[in-house]
């Protein structure tokens, strides 16, 4: 029975350092097949320019 990592043996530290290296491959995998299916490929939307028009904030002055 050891109560301290100190004086542990060799094999509790061997446990010690499976058992994290098991739970971190479980988070990894769990966190993977968490995501959503995304597509996140790239596709270039092309926005064509339709009729000019003019803003403004008055209608004394129209420049068109």
């Amino acid at each position: 029975m050891n109560h301290s990592i100190h004086s542990a043996d060799r094999g509790t530290h061997l446990k010690i350092v499976v058992v994290a290296l098991l739970a971190g491959i479980l988070m990894a995998g769990l966190g993977i097949l968490a995501r959503p299916n995304v597509d996140y490929s790239q596709t270039a939307h092309v926005l064509k320019p339709g009729k000019m028009m003019t803003v403004t904030s008055s209608d004394a002055l129209v420049i068109r």
